[in-house]
């Protein structure tokens, strides 16, 4: 079986389950996908005390914007792979899918993380073949830049 539109669909689809319900560590922040589309992504999650870096002005620990702007790139990068793979079959898709990991992250945190949600959008600035770089941003409820990060992930 090869790639086509509906295998794409039930690529992303499995791609999302993994995101969202596979990986502990996305579970612990929340994160939703909204939005996912080969080499686009956009996730979102609520603010919730265990979040919290800052006790006395209450905004989101560094740490926290970091994963969740690598989290958000890792799963574009991810993404991108399926653009690459037109011809594959979907095992062969999924199974590169999870090789994907972080080679390098730069973060610029540009306000206090202040918010009631959080929405992180990625996308792909170019993949290789062993290669993606993605830019991200990470917003607030008051549509807010918070952070921007960009990411290099292996995906071969």
């Amino acid at each position: 079986m090869t790639i086509n539109d509906s295998n794409v669909d039930k690529s992303l689809q499995t791609l999302q389950e993994m995101y969202e319900e596979k990986i502990p560590f996305n579970r612990i922040f929340g994160l939703q996908v909204e939005s996912l589309k080969p080499g686009r992504v956009s996730v979102k999650f609520k603010m919730k005390k265990e979040l919290i870096g800052n006790y006395a002005h209450g905004i989101l620990h560094g740490g926290v914007i970091s994963s969740v702007l690598d989290a958000a790139g890792g799963l574009t990068a991810a993404s991108s792979v399926m653009e690459k793979m037109q011809n594959k079959s979907v095992e062969e898709i999924e199974s590169r899918i999870t090789k994907t990991g972080t080679i390098d992250l730069r973060v610029d945190y540009l306000r206090p993380g202040r918010g009631k949600y959080f929405r992180a959008t990625s996308s792909i600035m170019r993949t290789g073949n062993k290669v993606a770089v993605t830019r991200m941003e990470l917003h607030n409820d008051e549509d807010l830049l918070i952070a921007v990060g960009t990411g290099t992930y292996i995906v071969g």
